[in-house]
């Protein structure tokens, strides 16, 4: 099990050279401060959603939104390319390595690309919303959301057949998640039969989790989903690995 760390290294240096480019931090920044803009400041102090601003309300969601896209996005792409392009994911299941142990070293990574997304906008929420504060609770949920889309992203990555195949995924899966999953309003005023189909989405409880200051009986229910998701994908991924044979 060891040897996830050379994985993940490997992928950490290569968004090292990435990191201090201006076209990478705009490119993390620039759609979740376009909604912060638009509906966090535009409306946000004049609506009060859920015994708070709006503002206070939003930012929690494009943290999750922020993590789910980065952490998914960067470990389907990266893996689609190196499966099937660069070919060296081939090298990577031919080296004495463990599938858990390449899945671990993959899936870490996502995280902190994930991760370093979400604390630019936390960054921006504690400068422009005095009422958002951080919380055991949300950084909690923060890690167990990064590591089940970094988790989601694997299994895409080995399971799409072109790289224009995770531009399909994202469409059908990423963006869904990305606007009817309470990021942007509570999911009570969508309409009752619609509220049934987005309690699949994982992000909808991944919503739910991050605005509570502690946990309630709500509140463990999404955990446990969560948790739920994050193993099922986690292992799926695993075995996705394990049995590649291209």
């Amino acid at each position: 099990m060891t040897g996830w760390f050379p994985i993940f290294l490997r992928e950490m240096l290569l968004f090292k050279r990435k990191l201090f480019k201006l076209g990478y931090l705009f490119s993390a920044m620039v759609v979740p401060v376009i909604y912060l803009i638009t509906f966090g400041l535009g409306v946000g102090r004049s609506m009060q959603v859920q015994g708070t601003d709006y503002l206070t309300f939003l930012i929690p969601g494009l943290v999750a939104m922020s993590s789910m896209t980065n952490s998914y996005t960067w470990v389907a792409s990266a893996l689609n390319l190196n499966r099937l392009y660069f070919k060296t994911f081939q090298v990577l299941v031919q080296a004495p390595i463990n599938s858990f142990a390449i899945m671990i070293g993959e899936v870490l990574a996502g995280m902190a690309k994930g991760l370093f997304a979400s604390i630019l906008i936390i960054a921006v929420g504690l400068l422009v919303a005095p009422d958002f504060t951080l919380s055991w609770l949300l950084i909690l949920t923060l890690l167990l959301n990064c590591f089940l889309f970094a988790c989601l992203g694997v299994i895409v990555g080995m399971i799409t057949k072109s790289h224009e195949d995770t531009s399909t995924y994202n469409n059908f899966l990423i963006m869904p998640m990305s606007f009817f999953s309470g990021t942007f309003f509570p999911v009570s005023h969508m309409p009752k039969i619609l509220q049934e189909a987005i309690a699949v989405f994982p992000l909808t409880h991944t919503n739910i989790l991050i605005r509570k200051s502690m946990l309630d009986s709500e509140g463990l229910t999404a955990l446990a989903i969560l948790v739920a998701y994050a193993i099922t994908f986690f292992l799926l991924g695993s075995r996705l690995i394990r049995q590649y044979s291209e």
